[in-house]
C-alpha cells in the first residue's frame, strides 16, 4: 500500500492537534480520548420514526439502514398498519445504533402524552414525525408533547416522487426534454413545501419546517439538509456516531465520514500515546498494533467498504457485487486486516525507513513524550490510520460512481 499522505498533510494535521492541546492539560485531553475512542461500540444512538400508518415509516427505516423494503431483515412495509408495537432495528454495520419503527399515530384511540408512555418515549434521541399527505392534529398534537419534554423532533414529508409523476401527467410534461422535467420538479416541490408549512401552521405551529424526501432514493430532494440538521443538534460524540453510521449517497456523506474519521483517529492516536508513556517494555507496541488493526476494519465499515456493506449496496443498486469490488483498488477486506498486515506496511513504508516523522511529531508537540515512548506510538498509530483513511475515502468514492453507473444491458 504505497503512503496516501505527506509530511504537509502531517503537518496541518499535528497543528491541529497543538491547538488541542494548548487549550487542555495532556492529562485531559488523553482522559477524554480514552472514553471517546472507542464510539463506535459504546454509544447507544436511538431514533424513533412515528406518523399515521400508511405514511411510510417502515420503508423510511429501511432506507436509513440502507435496505430494500423485500431484504431479509428490512422493516415490514405495506397498505395497513403493520407495526402495532415499537419494532427496534439496528444499522447493519454498527448495531448499537437503531432506528425504531412505532405504531401510527392514529391507530389507537389514546391521547398523545399516552402515547409518548406507551411507546417508552425517554429512550429515544430524537424523532422524526412522517406524512406522505396532509398532517394531522395527531402529528402537531404529538409535536408538541415531545416539545414540552425538551427533545427533538423534525416534520418529514415522504413519497415526493409520487406527487412529482402524477404533476407531470397532468400536465402531460415531455419526459425527453430535461429543462422541462427539472422545472416541473422544481414547481412540484414549492407546492408540496407551501401546502405542509400552511397545514401545519394551520394546526397551530408557529413556523414551522418539514423535509421533502423520496425513500427510493435519498440522496434527492432534502434528505442531506435533514440529515444535516439532525447532526448539528447532537452532541459531537452522537452526531460523529450518525454521520459513521449513515449509507454513503453522496461525496458529501464521504467528506464528512472523513473529517469524523480524522476526529476518532487523533483520539486513538492519543490513547496509543497514553500507553507509550508507561515505561513496561513492549506494552506499548504490542497495543499501538491492537488499536491500528480494530480502527483499520472500523474505517471499512464506515465506508461501506467490507464484506456486509458491500452487499447491501450490490442488493439496494441491483448490481453484482463483484462488480462493486472491482472498484476497490487500495482498501483489503476486513479478513486481511491483521497484525501481520500492518507490519508489512510498516516494512513496506520508506518514511518510516527513518525516524523523521517521529520527530516532527515531538518538534509540534514535545509534550507527547520521548522518541521511545508516547511520541513514537502516536505518531505509529497517527501515521498508519491516516494513510489507510485516506484511501479508503478513495476507494469509497469509486465505489459510489460505479453503483451510480447505469446497468449494462445484456
Amino acid at each position: 500500500m504505497d503512503p496516501a499522505i505527506t509530511i504537509e498533510t502531517l503537518k496541518k494535521d499535528l497543528a491541529e492537534l497543538k491547538a488541542a492541546l494548548e487549550k487542555k492539560t495532556f492529562e485531559a485531553v488523553s482522559a477524554e480520548a480514552q472514553q471517546q475512542s472507542n464510539l463506535l461500540n459504546n454509544i447507544t444512538l436511538e431514533i424513533a420514526i412515528t406518523g399515521r400508518a400508511g405514511a411510510g415509516k417502515s420503508s423510511f427505516v429501511n432506507a436509513l439502514r440502507g435496505m430494500g423494503d423485500d431484504e431479509e431483515g428490512a422493516a415490514l412495509t405495506g397498505v395497513t398498519e403493520t407495526t402495532m408495537v415499537p419494532q427496534e432495528y439496528t444499522c447493519p454495520t454498527f448495531p448499537k445504533v437503531k432506528f425504531w419503527d412505532l405504531p401510527g399515530i392514529g391507530t389507537n384511540n389514546f391521547s398523545a402524552k399516552e402515547y409518548l408512555k406507551k411507546i417508552n418515549f425517554s429512550k429515544y434521541d430524537f424523532f422524526i414525525i412522517i406524512a406522505s399527505g396532509r398532517f394531522t392534529e395527531d402529528d402537531t398534537n404529538l409535536a408538541l408533547e415531545i416539545r414540552k419534554n425538551k427533545k427533538k423532533f423534525y416534520y418529514v414529508r415522504s413519497k415526493v416522487d409520487i406527487d412529482i409523476d402524477n404533476y407531470r401527467r397532468s400536465k402531460r410534461i415531455n419526459v425527453e426534454d430535461t429543462h422541462e422535467m427539472m422545472q416541473s420538479e422544481k414547481k412540484t416541490l414549492g407546492i408540496i413545501q407551501k401546502e405542509s408549512y400552511d397545514n401545519l401552521k394551520a394546526l397551530g405551529e408557529s413556523s414551522p419546517r418539514v423535509f421533502l424526501i423520496s425513500r427510493w432514493d435519498l440522496s434527492k430532494y432534502e434528505f442531506p439538509l435533514l440529515q444535516e440538521t439532525f447532526e448539528k443538534e447532537q452532541d459531537e460524540i452522537k452526531r460523529d456516531v450518525l454521520i459513521m453510521c449513515l449509507p454513503i449517497l453522496t461525496k458529501d456523506s464521504i467528506t464528512k465520514k472523513k473529517a469524523a474519521m480524522e476526529r476518532l483517529i487523533r483520539k486513538k492516536a492519543i490513547v496509543s500515546c497514553s500507553v507509550g508513556l508507561i515505561p513496561l517494555p513492549f506494552l506499548s507496541f504490542g497495543f499501538d498494533i491492537g488499536i491500528v488493526v480494530l480502527t483499520m476494519r472500523e474505517i471499512c465499515k464506515v465506508f461501506g467498504l467490507d464484506e456486509d456493506s458491500l452487499n447491501i449496496l450490490a442488493n439496494r443498486v441491483g448490481k453484482p457485487v463483484e462488480e462493486l469490488k472491482s472498484a476497490i483498488e487500495h482498501t483489503p477486506s476486513t479478513s486481511m486486516i491483521t497484525t501481520e498486515f500492518v507490519m508489512n506496511i510498516l516494512k513496506r513504508s520508506a518514511m518510516w525507513g527513518a525516524i523523521t516523522v517521529v520527530e516532527l511529531v515531538l518538534d509540534f508537540i514535545p509534550v507527547l513524550g520521548s522518541l521511545y515512548g508516547g511520541g513514537s506510538s502516536f505518531a505509529t498509530t497517527f501515521y498508519l490510520l491516516k494513510d489507510f483513511l485516506e484511501n479508503a475515502v478513495k476507494d469509497a468514492e469509486k465505489v459510489l460512481a460505479k453503483a451510480a453507473e447505469p446497468k449494462r444491458r445484456k
